[in-house]
């Protein structure tokens, strides 16, 4: 693909050949590589539903972020190599499968071929929402090509100070760079809308996950959102964090959230009169709600 061949498709802008096998900062060339595609039921209630998301776990990343659930699949590029029509036909099968969506995770690496899979999905009858799944770190081209193929966006906006974003994730100007593409977002998809079932058509939800030691910067980033958008968002203040092995090492991140920081940042939204919101119980700070990362649903034929 020619926008693979001098990569420039995410704020990286590393500039090598994917198209001819070499490999970009996310880990991966222009082949396609999925971890497990699968009806999720681990999402936001508007999102989940009862059927469950959609989900397609995509090998790869553009951030590297040291506490990532999804680290196997993130950082060590577990996964398994598949063609564009078999995307596109993964979505018709999980659609068969009566899901809510279609849930695109960590997509932004393959957006060139992302956009090709969703245009033959669409001829084939695909008709359920998609959802860009995402870490915030975009650029705003390359979210361009994606407007009116995306129906809802997911991303995460992680950190307000740059300092934390380039310790925990080696992102530069991370805040910056997100929150322009949470603009280009919210231009794209507008206001929140439900169908008769309150499952989430069109949207935005922005996510935040409050890290250990981290509680000033995660006020300020509900601040900015509240300020910013008042209730035209739905903002989702995550309490999941759970330390896993790569971060045995790193004090103050081996160890989960203190619950009096997580009551006191629901508290701070609550002051700020925040409507549209979504918390978490301390119980989804475990392991169990990590998904299994062993190639589930990538074969599987409709």
């Amino acid at each position: 693909m020619k926008r693979l061949e001098k990569c420039q498709i995410c704020p990286r802008d590393c500039l090598v050949n994917r198209s001819n096998g070499e490999i970009g900062l996310c880990g991966v060339d222009d082949q396609v590589k999925v971890a497990r595609i699968a009806l999720h039921y681990g999402e936001e209630p508007p999102i989940s539903g009862k059927n469950g998301s959609g989900a397609i776990f995509f090998s790869g990343c553009n951030l590297k972020c040291i506490f990532c659930q999804n680290y196997s699949i993130s950082s060590k590029n577990f996964g398994k190599n598949i063609t564009i029509q078999q995307l596109a036909d993964q979505m018709i099968r999980l659609q068969k499968e009566q899901a809510h969506n279609i849930n695109l995770v960590t997509p932004t690496h393959y957006i060139p071929q992302i956009i090709e899979a969703i245009k033959m999905a669409k001829k084939k009858g695909l008709k359920i929402p998609i959802i860009y799944n995402s870490s915030g770190y975009e650029k705003i081209e390359s979210l361009k090509l994606l407007s009116g193929l995306i129906d809802i966006y997911l991303p995460d906006l992680k950190y307000y100070d740059d300092l934390l974003a380039m310790k925990y994730s080696k992102a530069p100007n991370y805040f910056e760079i997100a929150t322009q593409a949470i603009q280009e977002m919210y231009r794209q998809v507008g206001f929140p809308q439900f169908d008769q079932e309150g499952i989430l058509k069109k949207g935005i939800i922005v996510r935040h996950l409050l890290l250990p030691e981290c509680l000033e910067d995660s006020k300020k980033i509900i601040h900015y959102l509240y300020q910013t958008y008042q209730d035209k968002i739905f903002i989702s203040v995550m309490n999941q964090y759970t330390p896993l092995e790569q971060v045995k090492k790193i004090k103050e991140l081996n160890h989960k959230v203190k619950k009096k920081d997580y009551d006191c940042l629901i508290h701070y939204a609550y002051d700020l009169n925040i409507q549209n919101a979504f918390i978490q119980d301390i119980s989804s700070a475990n392991k169990d709600f990590i998904p299994k990362f062993d190639l589930t649903g990538i074969n599987k034929k409709f």
